[in-house]
This record gives structure tokens, C-alpha cells and sequence, in this order.
């Protein structure tokens, strides 16, 4: 079974910055694409980064340059490097993973349950 788990959310001011962090657990294989997505209250959920097992990242418009997105394979873990926060990154962060649990299988998609990231002063 596998277990990916957020930290790191957090109230922090307008201009702040913070550090998310999702670590996977259990039965891995392999880890392939890892992503962060956030949910503010009452809109869609929406992408905000992805990394994939190469090293290659993509942004949304909205963070780029601001956002930073990472992983270590040693850890099985993908961080979320967040500055020049904005009140309107205010939201539920989660990630998600695209992994297999032994050779030769498909991959499937995991979901942490999320954290919460407050931007206010």
C-alpha cells in the first residue's frame, strides 16, 4: 500500500515564503511523475507544478518564477519551494504521483490528502 504524505503548510505573510514537502510511502517500485496541485475554497482544482523522474519541470503561469519544484529519489519525496507569496495562493496543496509498485506494472496515480498554505497578513 502506498502513502503519500504533505507537510509544511502554514500560515505565512504576503511576500513569505515556504517549503512544502510530500513523502511516499510503502510498496514502491518506482516513482515516476510527481505534481503539486492546489484547491482554493469554492474554484477547481488546478496543477501548479510537475516534476518528472528525468528532472524536468513545468509551471503554471500564475507561480512561475516564484514557485520552485524539486524532488530526491533517494527519499521518494517532492518538495514545493513557494516565494513572493500572494494572498491568492492561499489554498489547499496536494500532491500526487504517478507510481508502480513492482516491475512491470502500470502505473497509478496517488494522492496526498493535502495541506494547507494561508497567505494573510
Amino acid at each position: 500500500q502506498v502513502q503519500l504524505v504533505e507537510s509544511g503548510g502554514g500560515l505565512v505573510p504576503p511576500g513569505g515564503s515556504l517549503r512544502l514537502s510530500c513523502a511516499a510511502s510503502g510498496t514502491i517500485f518506482s516513482i515516476n511523475a510527481m505534481r503539486w496541485y492546489r484547491q482554493a475554497t469554492g474554484k477547481v482544482r488546478e496543477l501548479v507544478a510537475v516534476v518528472t523522474s528525468g528532472g524536468s519541470t513545468r509551471y503554471a503561469d500564475s507561480v512561475k518564477g516564484r514557485f520552485t519544484i524539486s524532488r530526491d529519489n533517494t527519499k521518494n519525496t517532492v518538495y514545493l519551494q513557494m516565494s513572493s507569496l500572494k494572498p491568492e495562493d492561499t489554498a489547499v496543496y496536494y500532491c500526487d504521483a504517478d507510481i508502480a509498485v513492482r516491475a512491470y506494472s502500470y502505473d497509478m496515480d496517488y494522492w496526498g490528502k493535502g495541506s494547507l498554505v494561508t497567505v494573510s497578513s
